[in-house]
């Protein structure tokens, strides 16, 4: 008998060792009995997982069938693995074994290794598998237990898009070396496309986002090279590689995520944008703003997906403090004026401006939006795009709201004295007016709209507040631990601001949960300037950003690294991941 073989598991032995541990009581024992038959023909760990059971040696903890599944590999004295598919390469596992031979054994290869390959099962009565995969691959067989809906799931999964792109590679593209993609960008016309609607590329576009969506990607990233493209996904503001393509198969892709998105699938030797609206596997809507990019070896596509909780979200769960929440809903209810946001790509304006727009929007005010482009279509507000081909530009956008009616105007970005002024006109002539700078803090927005050529007068008659803004990612609940805080590093971060140092803080250590980063999730900082009369003084007199920075934290401002200093303190972030985003020193 192999070192791991065990008896057949069935309901009621998986409910007696849960019965000797503790982990149930009788009255969850019948329980089980009465509802279990829900779940009939699944594997125990499900039919008792699925009733998300209280384990009761843990009131915190559901018996959910991960939970199960990690708790019987420790009673077996075997390795626990929960299955994460973006680190798993899917050609080279459904290499190793036929699709038949997974499916009958209810195994699936995780890893190869030049020597190894390890193989997730969820039953250890039948292992007679093991002797004909090592027989065949002539590699020794590691055995780690897993969840068994996860097996059943990725081995469908794995084995599909496998046999979609290899049934793809199989098609004649029309490509003749792929030394050809360096040329594409000279070659106006081409004797074969791609099949964009071959079925097997279908199929992959579907898994791509289907899997973005269920990984909690912001962003999907295919990326063509000489030989092969790369599908990254951007998780928690991290990149992480996903699965690599034949050049054609890629190029097939992205023009089949062009058809999706309604654009010029012929024109590949300009940028283009566009969009997808779908759903995910909960039936929730879903929208994706495409962009490509002509590379020397093809297009280059990225889509940014915009999660539809983002309009549902209260601003704690941004990651604003009260203190915070309630000087930034102060000023953006202010009648007129201008507020602005600030920070760079990626750092959550979007998020901010629609949450705010979002609770705004009532039935006794008109809300207008001008972007470029549109990032969520939202029936609550009304939202123009910005068009250069027909000279609407965010100037002459803002032009034409004004004889709309406005109460409220959302203005995408200040990137010019064109737009700076009309928005100021906007403002002057009672409208409410929030829009975007791309400056490094709140201070420097200031300095920003003088430097563009705005007057300080103006400045000075029209601007409310100012909030800057970064992203850091939470530490994992599941595996972060304290650690001592290094004093320098802290002082380094606070400066001379009076906060007190913490006893402890916490580090990452990563875990299945997290995908071994450490972190899950991501949270807010925000820095928030509110105009005073001092600042007023300052603005008229053309100050620079450090004096108008010193005389905002007089008055209260709490910059970005104090922010970011404090969720430190509250075990929600590490010291090294505010210094990431955070300026710690003054310009």
């Amino acid at each position: 008998m192999l070192k791991f073989q065990q008896p057949k598991l069935s309901q009621a032995s998986l409910v007696k060792m849960l019965l000797e541990a503790k982990l149930i009581n009788e009255k969850q024992q019948a329980e089980i009995k009465l509802k279990s038959n829900r779940h009939l023909g699944e594997h125990p760990i499900r039919q008792i997982g699925e009733l998300n059971l209280e384990a009761q040696n843990n009131t915190n903890r559901k018996l959910s069938n991960e939970y199960i599944t990690e708790w019987l590999a420790h009673q077996y004295e075997i390795e626990y693995l929960r299955i994460d598919p973006i680190k798993i390469d899917v050609d080279l596992v459904a290499s190793v074994m036929s699709h038949n031979f997974a499916q009958r054994h209810q195994i699936l290869a995780v890893n190869v290794d030049a020597d190894v390959i390890t193989v997730a099962t969820a039953s250890l009565d039948d292992l007679d598998w093991v002797a004909d995969l090592e027989h065949i691959s002539q590699k020794q067989v590691h055995i780690v237990y897993a969840e068994p809906g996860a097996i059943k799931r990725y081995i469908k999964e794995f084995y599909n898009i496998s046999q979609s792109v290899k049934h793809a590679s199989a098609t004649d593209f029309g490509s003749d070396s792929a030394i050809s993609n360096l040329e594409q960008l000279v070659e106006l016309n081409e004797d074969q496309e791609p099949d964009a609607n071959d079925q097997h590329i279908v199929r992959v576009v579907d898994w791509i986002l289907s899997y973005a969506f269920e990984q909690r990607a912001s962003d999907i990233h295919i990326e063509p090279r000489r030989n092969k493209g790369y599908i990254r996904f951007r998780i928690d503001g991290v990149l992480h590689n996903v699965h690599d393509l034949p050049i054609d198969i890629t190029k097939a892709v992205v023009s089949r995520l062009k058809i999706l998105g309604r654009m010029d699938l012929a024109e590949k030797r300009r940028p283009l944008d566009g969009r997808i609206k779908t759903k995910n596997q909960s039936g929730e809507e879903i929208e994706l703003r495409l962009s490509t990019l002509p590379t020397a070896f093809g297009e280059k596509f990225v889509g940014r997906i915009f999660d539809p909780t983002v309009l549902l979200r209260d601003f704690d769960a941004l990651g604003m403090d009260p203190h915070e929440r309630d000087l930034w809903l102060s000023m953006i209810n202010q009648p007129t004026g201008i507020v602005l946001v600030t920070g760079p790509t990626g750092s959550g304006k979007t998020t901010t401006l629609y949450t705010s727009l979002k609770r705004l929007a009532t039935s006794e005010v008109n809300v207008c939006t001008l972007e470029d482009p549109i990032e969520m279509v939202e029936p609550s507000f009304n939202q123009m795009q910005i068009n250069h081909d027909i000279g609407l530009d965010f100037a002459s956008g803002i032009r034409a709201l004004l004889r709309q009616d406005p109460d409220i105007i959302m203005v995408g970005e200040i990137r010019d004295a064109e737009t700076a002024e009309m928005a100021v006109q906007a403002a002057l002539t009672g409208h409410l007016v929030i829009s975007t700078l791309h400056t490094n803090d709140a201070s420097l927005a200031i300095t920003r709209l003088l430097e563009i050529g705005v007057p300080s007068y103006l400045v000075n008659a029209t601007l409310i507040g100012i909030m800057a803004q970064r992203l850091v990612r939470v530490l994992c609940n599941d595996c972060k631990k304290p650690t001592e805080i290094d004093r320098a590093d802290w002082k380094k971060l606070i400066g001379d601001a009076d906060l007190e140092t913490p006893e402890a803080v916490y580090e990452p250590i990563g875990c299945d949960s997290c995908r071994n980063t450490g972190y899950k999730g991501r949270t807010g900082l925000y820095e928030m300037l509110d105009v005073s009369d001092e600042l007023n003084a300052l603005i008229r007199d053309e100050a620079d950003a450090r004096q108008i920075r010193v005389q905002a934290v007089k008055d209260g401002m709490k910059l970005l690294r104090i922010s970011g200093a404090i969720k430190v303190s509250q075990g929600k972030t590490t010291l090294k991941e505010v210094f990431r985003v955070a300026p710690t020193q003054d310009h």
